[in-house]
């Protein structure tokens, strides 16, 4: 029996398949909050000093001008975290149906929906990398299932912490067909076209709204350039904004109605379905 368990163990490490078990610190993340790394805090932190540098130069010329700005990071950061956060979620989505239709086929296969999962396991860990969000859940969920924990609340727990309506509605589903002795093909094959589909309408949208979004951000950039235009090739120009204090109020008034102008403009350009 030993020698049984040795050999498997075996045949999933030659197929690339690595037990979350194995994994020292390995904890189930809740993906409904997204949190910068270091990494990421030094980037953008770095990001964030170079635009205020050029923003505090063009519109100010002042050093006060840049320590002031300096508290917007908290502002650029939690704008940084909704984009990642948007972007992860619909990675996940996407790393989950093709996770859902290899259980489907496995399925269909006449696999049990436990070794439906360790199959679609296998498959995943050839497509995305052994850190992919959803490759670590079904390492979990296989895990846990040695351990005589059930399937559909595995999923129905990844569906929670997922906080994505379609891993939510596939898990209510899952967890009801398990129940109830349903047809679990018919159903999965039924959810995984609905998530499709509307996988398939959200990228159209974005597709049509790319070009505007480009169009919006070479909008923004114009104001800046024209801005840096006039003060590098004429010199002195500028310097009755900077130097009275009736020009450095109309900069100020110019930079806040750009500043809500570009803040408009993102707010359009995002559109969530």
């Amino acid at each position: 029996m030993y020698r049984d368990v040795r050999m498997r163990e075996a045949d999933r490490k030659e197929n690339g398949v690595h037990r979350a078990r194995d994994r020292p610190g390995y904890e189930r993340t809740d993906y409904s909050v997204y949190r910068l790394s270091a990494k990421e805090r030094v980037q953008y932190l770095a990001v964030y000093v170079v635009l205020d540098g050029c923003i505090s130069y063009l519109f100010f010329c002042s050093p006060i001008a840049f320590v002031l700005l300096l508290p917007g990071a908290a502002l650029f950061f939690r704008e940084q975290q909704k984009r990642l956060y948007a972007k992860r979620k619909r990675e996940i989505t996407q790393q989950f149906l093709d996770g859902i239709q290899l259980m489907l086929a496995a399925l269909q296969a006449g696999y049990s929906s436990e070794n439906a999962l360790r199959e679609a396991q296998k498959e995943l860990c050839k497509i995305y990398s052994p850190e992919a969000a959803v490759v670590r859940e079904f390492e979990w969920m296989d895990v846990q299932m040695g351990r005589s924990r059930n399937l559909e609340e595995l999923m129905l727990d990844f569906g929670r912490r997922s906080d994505i309506a379609d891993i939510v509605s596939f898990a209510e589903v899952f967890l009801t067909a398990k129940r109830t002795g349903g047809d679990l093909i018919a159903i999965i094959q039924n959810t995984v076209s609905c998530i499709r589909q509307k996988q398939e309408t959200v990228q159209e949208i974005e597709t049509c709204l790319a070009g505007k979004a480009m169009e919006q951000n070479i909008m923004s950039a114009i104001p800046i350039l024209i801005l840096a235009y006039v003060k590098f090739s004429s010199p002195g120009f500028l310097d009755v904004m900077y130097e009275t204090v009736i020009g450095m109020a109309v900069m100020a008034v110019c930079f806040a109605v750009y500043l809500l102008a570009y803040l408009w403009g993102q707010s359009i350009v995002r559109i969530e379905v």
